[in-house]
């Protein structure tokens, strides 16, 4: 019988103690949550438009990719190429999956903007654009962009334009239109949990990035040691062999 009890016991402080971790990891994840939408809106306010005509001109509008096809996609290539025929983008960079063979977005988008008018020598494809952390990147490290304007969804823009500051990039975005809410709740989600991803995605590259950075000084100074130290013991040989020579020459 008091066997029984210490069962039931040490199975209820278990359920509990699991309960409490599973409480904590709900909140946890609200908290991330509420916290990264907060920031990417907060970091794209005033930098998003909506009317075409009042977009500041800058050289280079980033087209992010989407499905060929779709609502998203066909509505993205419209507000870019009309973006072009306004005369307030000069080049369009269209970032997009050819992760393989059969699915090329760039492509599709650089067809469907010829379609609508925009001179294929004004377009340019990035075929490695597999995120939306890739693209914007990319635009910089790849192509050498810093100002560009992004074209897409606002909801996708602002969370291009956050990474884009993390980057050093000065970027500022056109909205697509939208889809009504509901089409575009399935998006939306994923959007949500997209940008607390996004966030642990870019700390993440940056803490990689300083590992390999200190990793390479410590093998370089490592390298350093290890010579200066071959150099120390070869010296008693060089001075003895030195002096020996002159010695010589004394003589």
């Amino acid at each position: 019988m008091l066997s029984q009890c210490a069962r039931f016991i040490r199975r209820l402080c278990f359920t509990r103690r699991a309960l409490t971790v599973a409480c904590f990891l709900l909140v946890a994840a609200g908290v991330a949550l509420f916290y990264s939408n907060w920031l990417i809106v907060n970091a794209s306010q005033h930098l998003t438009w909506n009317d075409i005509q009042t977009v500041p001109a800058r050289n280079v509008g980033l087209v992010l990719g989407a499905k060929p096809g779709n609502r998203y996609f066909t509505r993205r290539i419209n507000t870019a190429a009309a973006l072009y025929h306004a005369g307030k983008v000069k080049w369009l960079l269209v970032s997009g999956d050819n992760g393989k063979k059969e699915y090329d977005e760039p492509s599709a988008m650089q067809q469907a903007l010829i379609a609508k008018g925009v001179p294929e020598a004004a377009i340019f494809c990035d075929y490695a654009g597999f995120s939306t952390l890739d693209s914007v990147v990319r635009a910089r490290k790849v192509f050498g962009e810093s100002r560009i304007t992004i074209i897409s969804q606002a909801f996708h823009n602002q969370r291009a334009i956050w990474l884009a500051q993390q980057y050093g990039i000065d970027a500022i975005g056109v909205n697509a239109p939208d889809l009504n809410k509901r089409h575009g709740t399935y998006t939306r989600i994923r959007e949500k949990l997209a940008r607390v991803s996004t966030r642990i995605r870019e700390k993440l590259a940056r803490v990689c990035t300083v590992s390999l950075n200190i990793w390479a000084l410590a093998s370089l100074l490592g390298l350093i040691a290890h010579t200066g130290a071959l150099l120390a013991s070869k010296m008693p040989e060089c001075v003895a062999a030195h002096w020996q020579g002159r010695k010589g020459v004394l003589h």
